[in-house]
């Protein structure tokens, strides 16, 4: 899958990875997890070897996938408790709170989530994943399949988390990737083909079309 790919990022740092096939993405979270392990090299987390280390990494590490493992008859405020007991039982009311008012869900705490729309479910799942106060968070696809006023809206909920973590997405929304990264990613045929800032991969690679319109007088 992926070929000699290495690279470092650093606190509070947004990075997004793009790729022209799906599986790539599944298949990033998958190793950034420890669900499958690299066949060579290893990933280090908050400088803690995947290969070795990987209970304690889980315990720091947040994980939003591309679908939302959600259960329609829990409320809101159910699944923060629910995930909380088992991420971070010292959990408190406070910061059960605080999360719900971070993506804007406190007035929506007491509904199943069935009957939410797909924007407040995501936001949820992101909500979810940073919760025991994740250093390092891993998000699949995080706008996946809602309108663009809720991709607004999960925008400002991620800017708001970077601080105090690093945040890891993969999109194939190439405006997503402007506007919340710090670091582009860009993976063809298994292999990292360029990596940098937005506007260095612009100015390097972004030489764009010029079209010229000649005005004929009559």
């Amino acid at each position: 899958m992926l070929k000699h790919a290495s690279g470092y990022l650093s606190d509070e740092l947004i990075a997004c990875y793009l790729a022209k096939f799906f599986f790539f993405f599944s298949y990033i979270r998958s190793l950034l997890t420890g669900l499958y392990p690299p066949s060579s090299g290893t990933i280090i987390v908050d400088g803690k070897d995947i290969r070795t280390e990987l209970a304690a990494i889980r315990t720091e590490l947040g994980v939003c996938p591309q679908y939302d493992v959600l259960f329609n008859t829990l409320t809101v405020r159910e699944h923060l408790l629910l995930y909380g007991s088992v991420k971070a039982p010292g959990w408190t009311k406070e910061q059960l709170d605080e999360a719900l008012e971070d993506v804007d869900l406190s007035q929506h705490q007491y509904k199943p989530v069935g009957a939410l729309s797909g924007g407040m479910k995501r936001r949820l799942s992101i909500a979810i994943s940073f919760i025991g106060n994740s250093k390092t968070v891993v998000l699949d696809e995080p706008t996946s399949g809602v309108d663009p006023c809720s991709r607004r809206s999960i925008w400002d909920v991620l800017l708001k988390y970077k601080a105090g973590c690093t945040l890891i997405f993969t999109t194939h929304h190439l405006d997503e990737a402007e506007v919340l990264s710090d670091r582009i990613a860009i993976l063809q045929r298994g292999q990292l083909r360029c990596c940098g800032s937005p506007s260095y991969l612009r100015e390097t690679y972004g030489q764009g079309h010029s079209l010229t319109l000649i005005k004929k007088v009559s």
